[in-house]
This record gives C-alpha cells, structure tokens and sequence, in this order.
C-alpha cells in the first residue's frame, strides 16, 4: 500500500524506529514528522495521525478544529492511554484509537518503587559520614494495597503486588471481574482507604471521577496510610489532602500527578515533609516507544484488513 502516509507527532528517534520496522512489515508506507499540538495543515496524503497529548504544560487547544479538519485522515493512533489531555472535536467522527497497556508494566513497578521508598525510608537512611543511626524498616510481606481504578495498570501491579506477599484490595467502576485470582473487592471507596496501608490511584479521569478522593474520603483512611497516584492530579482534592496530612490521618503521599501541571512556584505540596513529588514521569519508560509502535503496528494491519481497531477511545470511560 504505496500510497498509504502516516503523520507522527512523536520525536524522530520513534519515528526512524518505525520506519525501520516498517520497511519489514509494510513496505512503502511512509512516516513523516509533524509538529506537536494542534494538528492543523496536514498533508492531503496523510492517511494516518499518531497524536501526542495536546493540553499539557497548561496549554488549552482551541474548543473547535483548525479549518480543514480531518483533512485527509481515516483513522488516529494516539501515543497516551488516558484521553483527557486532547480536545473534546478530536474524537468525533474518525476512529481515534489509544495507546492503552503501553506503559502498564513501567507504572506498577514505579508504584511498587514508591512502597519500598516509604517502607525502606529511602534515601533517608544513605548515609555520608561515619555517624551511622540504625532505622528499624517495615516489611512490605504482609501489608495491604488498595488500587483505585482496575484497568491495565491495576491488573499489572496487582500481579507484581501479590507476588510480594501484599493482600490487595481493589475497587472499579464497573461489576467486571478483576481476572486476577485473589483479589478482593472493597465494598466501596470508604472501605478501600479503611483497609489499605498502600494505596494506588490509578482510575481515569471523567467529569464523574473529578475530586473522587476528598475530604470526606480521606477521613476514611487507615491511620497513616500513604496515598500513590500515579493517574491524574484531578481525581484528588488537593487541599483535602494537605489538610489530611497535616492532620491526619494520611502518613504520607507519593504523588507522580498533580493539577495542574506543573504546580506553581511555592506550591505547598512542593516542600510538604509528608510529599515526595515527581514530575508525571512513570509512564516514561526507555522501552515505551517500542510498546507504542508495537500498538500501532497491531492496529494498523488491522486497518489494512478491515478488522475492528483495538483500544478504541472511549469518553465516557476516559480511555
């Protein structure tokens, strides 16, 4: 298929990568490089867009499309899971398809990264003198984690979770069974945080999901809980949260999200002793290219015979 073009928003690194791939599997397709943001003037033979997040860094793309829009396209392959970074029109009309389970691996051992941090006291306990203090450090065997949102990454780190010994609990929008053997469903999002010692918020963000975890909600919380979320900052009243931390009873928070993005200068979360802020980087992963193209390339022989596109967008879900 010689005349099929595919317009990448991603770096030149995935996109040499893909054509090499390509020249493989689909000889003739071509990649070329467009720029990131608004995709607007595309080039009329430009069959194929791969999107990357357009509302980051608090830029806003404009409620209605460029002039033009969807030019030539057929079909979107977007470069994220989550689709509450892209405008509202970007999903009507053409098949808009996401990079859901890309990145579900580097994200729940980067929670799991963030357990062994609280319980091991890490990097507190390295030490820089001969004044060496011995710190008694809290097993993770035995504890329990608690996963807001059961999606791929709540079923990749309930694996990873379990084989270290965690009890996990977890709760999700939907009556579909979790598919992991062991774990138990919480009642409800009170009982969740009542049993946790960890727990990992990891759900979409919707208009119905904004502030799930509140003040109300954190009163719920086991006495020193510490709270991960590795979704989005929007699910999280963020002054609840500092006054559960100040007061309890959170223990402590681990935050890889945070609205917006990035806080601004002097930002309590920033310098809060109970806080270990990091800059939406679990995701990043130096094999994440190579699962996005493999996402690609799996749908794109899919469009070239005419079989249903996986992981099609859905905006009620927000993936």
């Amino acid at each position: 298929m010689s005349d099929l073009v595919i317009a990448s928003q991603l770096d030149a690194t995935f996109n040499q990568a893909l054509r090499e791939r390509l020249a493989t599997l689909h000889p003739g397709i071509k990649v070329i490089e467009v720029p990131v943001g608004v995709p607007s003037d595309l080039p009329p033979e430009a069959r194929i867009l791969m999107g990357r997040p357009i509302n980051v860094r608090g830029y806003q793309a404009p409620d209605t499309p460029p002039p033009g829009w969807p030019y030539g396209l057929r079909w979107i392959q977007l470069a994220s899971s989550g689709i509450d970074f892209y405008p509202a029109w970007l999903f009507d009309g053409l098949p808009v398809t996401t990079a859901r389970g890309s990145a579900s691996d580097p994200i729940a051992e980067f929670a799991l990264a963030a357990i062994f941090a609280r319980n091991k006291h890490l990097p507190d306990i390295w030490v820089t003198d001969a004044d060496w203090q011995f710190t008694a450090l809290t097993p993770v065997k035995g504890q329990t984690l608690g996963i807001v949102g059961f999606g791929s990454i709540g079923t990749a780190l309930a694996h990873k979770a379990q084989a270290l010994g965690l009890r996990v609990v977890a709760l999700r929008q939907s009556d579909t069974p979790f598919g992991v053997d062991g774990v138990e469903a919480a009642r409800d999002i009170h009982h969740l945080f009542a049993e946790s010692d960890h727990l990992v918020v990891a759900a979409p963000l919707t208009p119905d999901t904004r502030h799930l975890i509140n003040a109300d909600v954190l009163a719920s919380a086991k006495p020193g809980l510490h709270l991960i979320n590795i979704a989005r900052g929007g699910l999280l009243d963020q002054e609840a949260l500092l006054n559960a931390l100040d007061h309890g009873p959170l223990g402590f928070a681990s935050l890889d999200v945070t609205e917006p993005e990035p806080l601004p200068e002097g930002h309590r979360l920033y310098s809060h002793p109970k806080v270990r802020l990091s800059p939406h980087t679990s995701a990043i992963s130096t094999r994440g290219g190579e699962a996005i193209a493999d996402i690609l390339l799996d749908n794109l022989q899919r469009f070239l015979t005419d079989q249903p596109l996986h992981n099609l967008a859905d905006r009620t879900r927000g993936y």
